[in-house]
């Protein structure tokens, strides 16, 4: 679904272990990294694509994850022009909505290749900020809002007001 504007509705999905490390997956035949995101089809609410898009790209399905928090807006950004295709509507960016979610139980859920065509040939934990230093560059500020927006729903303040875990350098 592509808005008047030209985004194209998206969402987000960063999957938390035990540890607050993120899953973060190596795109198919591909030396790129991200988050699981994906398309908002027609009659699909974002809660509702984000499950599907969790199940399709990860195998992970909704008994084995619990949701934490999700972004209050949308965040977009813009696709690089030899990215943007001469389609009717035409698409010039993403508009996403953003999950937390915690992993429930082990790995052993993770499936990707639970569909024909799958998107990520495999996966890891890393670290909470890492992706904002690993992801491409076009995104990068979209992951640093959602990571700096949802990081106090994983890291809650502890009675003395400070952080459990401090904020790395690169939010900055």
């Amino acid at each position: 679904m592509i808005d008047a504007d030209g985004f194209r509705a998206n969402v987000g999905v960063i999957v938390a272990n035990e540890a607050n490390q993120v899953l973060w997956g190596k795109r198919l035949h591909q030396d790129a990294w991200q988050f699981p995101q994906g398309g908002v089809d027609a009659g699909e609410d974002p809660e509702q694509a984000m499950l599907r898009e969790l199940h399709e790209e990860m195998g992970i399905s909704a008994d084995n994850v619990e949701f934490i928090a999700s972004t209050s807006k949308w965040l977009r950004y813009y696709l690089p022009k030899p990215l943007i295709r001469d389609a009717i509507p035409r698409c010039i960016g993403q508009k996403q909505k953003w999950f937390l979610l915690r992993l429930l139980g082990s790995d052993s859920c993770i499936d990707l290749d639970i569909t024909a065509k799958p998107e990520f040939d495999a996966y890891s934990w890393v670290n909470y900020w890492y992706p904002i230093g690993a992801i491409v560059a076009f995104k990068r500020d979209v992951y640093r809002k959602a990571l700096r927006e949802l990081a106090p729903k994983l890291f809650p303040f502890t009675s003395s007001g400070r952080r459990t875990r401090p904020l790395n350098n690169i939010l900055e």
